[in-house]
């Protein structure tokens, strides 16, 4: 399997360079020969600065903002809130660019050139010959060595000669440069309090590197080997006053103590012990050795099943390069970010995105990867929970549809999509997700019911009785981002009743909270439920009021469909037709993360070719030459959310069985996976000849009883020996487990 993307030309644009990072350092690599560019961040550079968002006092006119929706002034009430309910001040802050590696070599002329990224080895390579002399730069960003590393070689001793320069697009920087081959800048982000460093220690084999101006000049070099370190005075969001020359100095110390080929060595041995947890085979294709921005372009109406496999992979190489145990969470872009104003700051967007983002962790084996996310939610449920009592004068904590650096939890930005409260709630459930599918209590019981437990108490206290049903609902919120300020989208009740459903069953299993349990049980039951209208649709709104020639990117009323579980083909036959009916209505388009989330949509429907249609659409027409997810602008998301959707296709385990090749297509007839995860905490292996399935391993984390779904008759063995197995039903087969032990699944006959 190729897992190499390749070029025949440098990058001209940022969304050509090559990505690479170690969690908390991302760099583009450009690749070019006159020169080199190389741009990089620190996740913790952001503008602003520690600071409570929060607006005393909103909670006063929270009742009067709800009288104006139920008599139907929904402009009066969006201004109203505008005026008294928002964020202060009304916007948070970007995530911000460090600087730029520039590396001056003065090479016009060149031939034979190729620019390489190795997923596997997380290498980015360029080589290219000029003056009848091969020229090889390869780079990386090291996780144990804490920088980013390239090394610059000939084919002909004495050959190497550059000058390497360091620069920043904020003002408030300064360059130094040594004869010891180290460049240095610090500097202080424009409009923000963190200040930075970086070093870049530049060391020559068999020549020298000595000051040249603000830069580094190097002559007469066999090779030469850069280590590029950088760091932040930002702790936390509640601390921006650490010593960046400290840190980075300690960092330099890591990354300078190691020869190169150490460093090398380790940083694959790192990148592998994650990556190739997770194999995937969909077939050969005769374009492999093509360029891959060609084959990107060609994609929609040729056969690449190779590329398709690749762009799985893609995805999960860029969550071990961008988020890691310790690091922050990814952002709209993960850590790359050439902009001081990126599209949409760069924030994390809890109405969809930064929850696509962390889609595939577990799915594909990178559980270690969800960290930085439970990090963020430990922070917002404190800064939440300020902002629940300033502006709802409830318990427990709350988050809208933003945070940033600093974890402001207030609705940002304008009235009409700025006030939904469930941001927060949906982040929990990949605290429940991490539970179910590891079964380890001390994580549910030290970290994810507390924070759970907080976000539940916050909707025990907001949710209010509708006049006209009866039912519970959420008010004021939106249905993100379409129709405006509302009461009762139909959203935010599926998120709630998941919220709840995770609660009651994490008391249970801990055995606490008994009377809480109770209190959500009852409340539970009496949220407005999903609602079919009048063209078949599953209603957005608790009004039938659903444009069928809308064609919105969001599809939020089908959140119950995925990420949720409430609606299944099975469980709720009725209900899932009328999302489909909903998601038909919407079509097609969209932006790069609708169209990721449509794949996951239609492979819940178990429908596995449009799925692919969706995917296909994504990778040629919604995708940059480098691989990045085209929103338009960049937005990483949709890489997540298209690597989870053909996790998706291939496995699912929500609705409380495993189930295996659920939307498989007629475009991968043949293939295989290696180490996906199922819920219950089983490691999967799925093997398919002929758009069948040929042979499924379980193996069980666990032990426990196994529900199985598989297309067709199948029988289990363990080690050689038949397990009993009981056929429900449904359709489904059940056999019991134990810890370690691999069942074989076959098809009968």
């Amino acid at each position: 399997m190729d897992l190499t993307l390749r070029y025949d030309a440098p990058a001209e644009e940022w969304v050509e360079a090559l990505p690479i990072g170690n969690g908390r350092l991302g760099a583009m690599v450009f690749g070019r020969t006159a020169t080199e560019r190389v741009q990089f961040n620190e996740d913790t550079v952001w503008a602003g600065g520690p600071h409570d968002y929060a607006h005393e006092g909103a909670a006063a006119h929270l009742p009067e903002i709800r009288r104006l929706l139920r008599e139907g002034k929904q402009r009066e009430a969006e201004e109203l809130a505008l005026r008294e309910s928002m964020s202060v001040p009304l916007g948070q802050m970007p995530y911000q660019p460090v600087g730029d590696l520039w590396l001056d070599f003065g090479h016009e002329d060149v031939t034979g050139y190729e620019r390489t990224l190795d997923l596997q080895q997380a290498l980015t390579r360029v080589s290219y010959s000029v003056g009848g002399v091969r020229w090889t730069r390869e780079a990386f960003a090291t996780a144990p060595g804490r920088a980013i590393v390239m090394r610059i070689a000939s084919d002909t001793p004495g050959a190497v000669c550059f000058t390497a320069r360091l620069d920043s697009p904020h003002a408030d920087t300064h360059v130094d440069a040594s004869d010891a081959g180290l460049l240095t800048f610090t500097g202080r982000v424009d409009e923000g309090v963190t200040r930075f460093e970086a070093r870049v220690l530049v060391e020559a084999e068999g020549g020298r590197a000595v000051a040249a101006g603000d830069g580094i000049r190097v002559e007469g070099a066999d090779a030469v080997v850069l280590r590029l370190t950088c760091a932040s005075s930002a702790r936390s969001y509640k601390d921006a006053a650490a010593d960046p020359t400290a840190r980075c100095s300690a960092d330099a110390a890591t990354a300078s103590g190691r020869p190169y080929n150490a460093l090398r060595e380790e940083h694959i041995a790192d990148h592998r012990a994650y990556f190739d947890r997770v194999t995937l085979d969909l077939g050969s294709s005769r374009a492999a050795e093509a360029a891959t921005d060609r084959r990107l372009k060609a994609f929609e109406d040729g056969d690449d099943p190779e590329l398709a496999a690749q762009f799985f992979q893609f995805g999960r190489y860029l969550m071990i390069a961008g988020s890691r145990p310790g690091t922050e969470p990814l952002n709209l872009q993960g850590i790359w970010n050439e902009s001081q104003k990126p599209p949409w700051d760069s924030k994390y967007t809890t109405n969809i995105n930064a929850e696509m983002n962390y889609w595939p962790v577990e799915t594909t084996n990178l559980a270690e990867c969800h960290e930085p996310l439970f990090d963020l939610i430990r922070d917002v449920s404190e800064t939440g929970a300020r902002v629940a009592r300033a502006h709802y004068d409830c318990d427990g904590w709350v988050l809208h549809h933003n945070t940033d650096m600093w974890r402001g939890a207030a609705p940002i930005n304008a009235s009409n999509h700025g006030i939904w409260p469930t941001g927060g709630a949906w982040l929990c459930q990949h605290l429940w997700e991490r539970y179910v599918f590891s079964g380890d209590q001390a994580f549910l019981a030290d970290t994810a019911y507390p924070l759970m437990k907080g976000a539940a108490e916050f909707f025990v206290g907001f949710l209010v009785e509708d006049e006209d049903t009866g039912w519970l609902i959420s008010t004021p919120s939106n249905s993100p981002e379409i129709g405006g300020l509302v009461a009762g989208p139909t959203m935010d009740h599926q998120i709630i009743r998941d919220l709840f459903a995770n609660c009651i069953a994490a008391s249970e299993t801990l055995a606490m909270d008994a009377e809480f349990r109770s209190t959500l049980v009852d409340m539970r039951r009496r949220i407005a439920p999903n609602q079919i209208g009048k063209h078949g649709q599953l209603q957005e709104w608790l009004e039938d009021k659903d444009d069928p020639e809308e064609e919105h990117r969001h599809v939020s009323h089908l959140w119950g469909l995925h990420p949720g579980c409430e609606i299944t083909p099975r469980g709720t036959p009725d209900v899932c037709a009328a999302a489909k009916q909903s998601l038909t209505f919407r079509g097609d388009g969209g932006t790069g993360w609708s169209k990721a989330w449509k794949i996951n949509f239609w492979a819940r429907f178990e429908d596995g070719d449009h799925a692919y249609r969706m995917l296909a659409s994504l990778i040629a027409t919604g995708t940059y030459p480098n691989m990045f997810d085209a929103h338009p602008p960049f937005q990483i998301d949709g890489n997540f959310g298209a690597t989870a959707g053909m996790a998706e296709m291939l496995l699912q385990s929500h609705a409380g069985e495993i189930s295996l090749l659920p939307a498989l297509p007629s475009a991968w007839p043949t293939g295989g996976v290696r180490g996906l995860r199922a819920r219950g905490g089983f490691d999967v292996d799925i093997a398919w000849e002929g758009g069948r399935l040929e042979e499924a391993r379980l193996t069980s984390r666990l032990g426990g009883a196994c529900r199985l779904r598989a297309p067709g008759d199948v029988d289990a063995s363990c080690d050689g020996v038949d397990v009993e197995t009981t056929r429900h039903d449904d359709g489904a087969w059940e056999f019991e487990t134990e810890v370690g032990r691999v069942i074989v699944v076959r098809p009968r006959g």
